[in-house]
């Protein structure tokens, strides 16, 4: 695997401090406001990351912090007379569900820098202790001139400090380019007490302090978006290797901006676009298809047009999960052996996941990784039109490149169904079927009824009938496909008895339900409203 590292400008082969382990952590946001999809493009890159780096073997350790003690935080929270503190724990609350909408997991550490104050205080005055840090009347800064490599990251001169974000120039300071390890107290905002008296960091020192208490001394990755990487990365950089004498990091990785119109997408400029709006509109994983369709390093300019074009294309690639559902037959077993043409396909199918491979292996290229998905689905779309649904083999062979196809959608994220809240698409269309079953009973179509039953019984769901109807009981949650290919099948058949009324109940129960049936010459097929 080749990585590139913006400390050398150039891509590296990795190789972690310890076998098969990667120590990654990449910065959160500041908890103020909803995130907009700037925040998010990170979110969902190193997200893919990660997946990708377990997909190849790696026991990935994440952390990923929560920035909720800071100037934005407070000065938002004066606005609206709201505590600092408080504010900021919800909008981690607010989070949480755009990016659980999104798909991203969970980190092992959601660490804060409200609940780290001692250590952070400690590491400020170790600094101090070794001539790093000086204090002002309250204030704690760095002094940047004692560290000798301080611009190894972004390549700029001492200079530039003050360029950065966050920095304002205090004539108290021994050079301008000193930047704030802690601040004094001033009315109204949170504090905490310490050796300067009582006060609160500053913003860069959290990420060094937290980070190497969770991954130790140096880490294999540390991510962020382009714009951290002066001065918060750098400031982070020149703050753990003073704290420890060792390198901080190995990778530094960081994606591009979105921009609108060609310029930074951000609160500040007010060209920023509220994630939780975006989703209103769009389904969360067309938002996340959006973001990984473009290499992570490329910046990605913003438009509804391309937005429309993510829906569109993850829409073709769903489209042969549910071709491939459809043709699925659970009356022929499958023996898992594939011979002939079906065994040429499947090899194929193997070859383009190798593609994916390369291409994930190569910076994490997710742009070229997509494009063997498409040619994944493209394949099994054509094999699909000539075989046989009533064909052993051909059942193993679409079965075996199906499982392919998830397996690589899973590791990018676009074929999570929970994203859609599965369990609940479930339940309701187990309800459907519920009422089925009792409306065949009272109207004494037992032949009905008893294939209804039958057939929840090889799902694992048992029927309890009882004088107020049904309750189902599940050994295991079937998947929606599973009861979409009945229930079309059921349909065809109430169609062919001539009982259009119940055909026609059970296309419109699933529309109530945001499905959608189709019908064609070649059958009947499905789709949610939102796809």
């Amino acid at each position: 695997m080749r990585v590139y590292n913006t400390l050398n400008s150039k891509k590296e082969e990795l190789s972690t401090l310890s076998p098969h382990k990667v120590k990654m952590y990449v910065c959160g946001p500041t908890t103020y406001n909803y995130i907009h999809l700037g925040n998010a493009r990170p979110l969902v890159v190193f997200d893919v990351v990660r997946r990708y780096l377990a997909y190849r073997g790696y026991e990935v350790k994440y952390v990923q912090n929560f920035t909720d003690v800071d100037d934005k935080i407070i000065n938002r929270a004066r606005e609206e007379g709201d505590d600092a503190l408080l504010l900021a724990e919800r909008y981690i609350e607010e989070y949480f569900k755009d990016a659980d909408a999104l798909g991203i997991k969970r980190a092992d550490v959601h660490p804060r820098v409200s609940e780290h104050i001692p250590e952070i205080i400690a590491a400020i005055q170790t600094l101090q202790e070794k001539g790093f840090a000086y204090e002002m009347e309250g204030d704690v800064y760095y002094r940047v001139r004692a560290f000798a490599d301080y611009g190894k990251l972004s390549g700029r001169s001492l200079e530039d400090m003050l360029a950065g974000a966050r920095v304002g120039v205090d004539e108290r300071k021994e050079n301008a380019a000193d930047f704030a390890l802690w601040k004094a107290a001033r009315a109204g905002e949170p504090s905490w007490e310490s050796p300067w008296g009582k006060g609160r960091p500053g913003w860069h020192i959290e990420c060094s302090v937290m980070s190497t208490k969770y991954l130790g001394e140096t880490l294999d990755i540390h991510g962020g978006g382009s714009d951290l990487i002066f001065p918060h990365h750098e400031n982070e950089i020149a703050q753990a290797e003073a704290l420890t004498g060792k390198p901080f990091v190995n990778y530094w990785m960081h994606n591009g901006f979105i921009t609108v119109n060609n310029e930074k997408m951000s609160k500040s400029l007010g060209n920023f676009f509220i994630l939780r709006d975006i989703l209103a509109a769009y389904p969360a994983d067309v938002v996340r298809f959006y973001l990984i369709a473009t290499h992570y390093r490329s910046p990605l300019d913003f438009d509804d047009a391309k937005l429309e074009e993510a829906r569109k294309a993850l829409g073709r690639l769903k489209t042969t999960l549910l071709l491939a559902a459809e043709f699925h037959d659970v009356n022929i077993a499958d023996s898992g052996e594939v011979k002939g043409k079906a065994l040429e396909f499947v090899e194929l199918i193997a070859d383009y996941r190798k593609q994916f491979i390369e291409a994930m292996d190569d910076d994490f290229n997710s742009a070229k990784a997509i494009a063997s998905v498409f040619e994944i689905s493209h394949r099994i779309n054509s094999y699909l039109a000539l075989a046989e649904r009533g064909d052993a083999l051909d059942q193993a062979a679409i079965k075996q490149a199906v499982a392919i196809y998830k397996e690589l959608g899973d590791v990018l994220g676009i074929f999570v169904e929970k994203l859609r809240n599965e369990e609940a698409v479930v339940s309701k269309v187990l309800e459907i079927i519920a009422v089925l079953r009792q409306e065949a009973r009272s109207e004494k179509n037992f032949a009905l009824a008893d294939n209804i039953r039958d057939f929840l019984k090889n799902l694992g769901v048992s029927m309890e009938d009882g004088e107020n109807g049904s309750r189902l009981r599940y050994e295991r949650s079937p998947q929606v496909e599973e009861l979409m290919v009945y229930l079309l099948a059921l349909r065809q058949e109430l169609k062919t008895n001539k009982d259009y009324a119940r055909a026609d109940s059970i296309r419109d129960k699933l529309k109530e339900q945001g499905i959608i049936l189709e019908d064609s010459r070649e059958g009947a097929r499905w789709k949610f409203a939102d796809a």
